[in-house]
């Protein structure tokens, strides 16, 4: 891991999409072990400022608790504190952000305002068919929320958890080939016109996320790492 000195100048902006199953979260992880950058997730920064108790976090916490949607606005305060915060002064990955072209548009501004700019959205490629099985093979730990699969990704010893020694896994529940493709289908619908947005800003790049984990990983760090000097 980087040692955390990385300037703007030298430390990209990378946004990763995909749908759900293309391994994002796993692929993330693996960029910010191997070269230090802060992920950014919604969720995760909504659930710390809610802890916090930031002004954006209070009103957060009201619109989830009456089982609503947080607003664009606030998501927005919300990612315009964390970005302030000394840690994002390198690499970023933005994961699950933006999801329309206004939140695209909108990450422009914020980005800008700190003189920075989107290096790469990076769209990971799938086949929604082998999706569909891909999908339906997975558990987490239900300890420390290890993702693993019945066939791309095992527990070196069935029933534990390689990270934490749990015993105990669970599955979604929606994780059936009739939701995934819908949950397919409406990615796809959704994010059509983000791709076109960074497709025409030249920043767009795609990986093919079929194969094998370690592989896609290296054909992620190869458009995902470091801007040469």
């Amino acid at each position: 891991m980087m040692d955390g000195t990385r300037t703007p100048a030298d430390a990209p902006v990378l946004i990763l999409l995909g749908p759900p199953g293309a391994g994002k979260g796993t692929q993330a992880r693996m960029l910010v072990e191997r070269f230090g950058y802060i992920q950014l997730s919604t969720g995760d920064m909504l659930r710390a400022a809610v802890a916090a108790g930031t002004p954006a976090g209070l009103e957060a916490k009201a619109v989830m608790e009456a089982g609503g949607l947080v607003s664009d606005r606030t998501v927005l305060t919300v990612l315009g504190d964390r970005l302030a915060q000394p840690d994002c002064a390198g690499g970023l990955i933005f994961d699950g952000f933006p999801r329309t072209v206004a939140q695209a548009e909108a990450l422009d501004a914020l980005l800008a305002a700190r003189g920075r700019e989107v290096d790469a959205a990076i769209s990971l490629e799938v086949d929604d068919a082998r999706m569909v099985v891909r999908i339906s093979g997975r558990f987490t730990c239900a300890a420390c929320g290890e993702g693993y699969h019945d066939d791309f990704k095992p527990t070196a010893k069935p029933g534990t958890c390689d990270a934490c020694g749990g015993t105990e896994m669970k599955r979604r529940a929606d994780d059936t080939p009739k939701t995934v493709m819908a949950r397919l289908d409406a990615y796809h619908r959704q994010t059509g016109p983000l791709i076109d947005f960074y497709d025409r800003r030249g920043v767009l790049k795609r990986v093919d996320a079929m194969g094998d984990i370690d592989v896609i990983g290296a054909a992620l760090a190869k458009v995902a790492g470091p801007i040469p000097a």
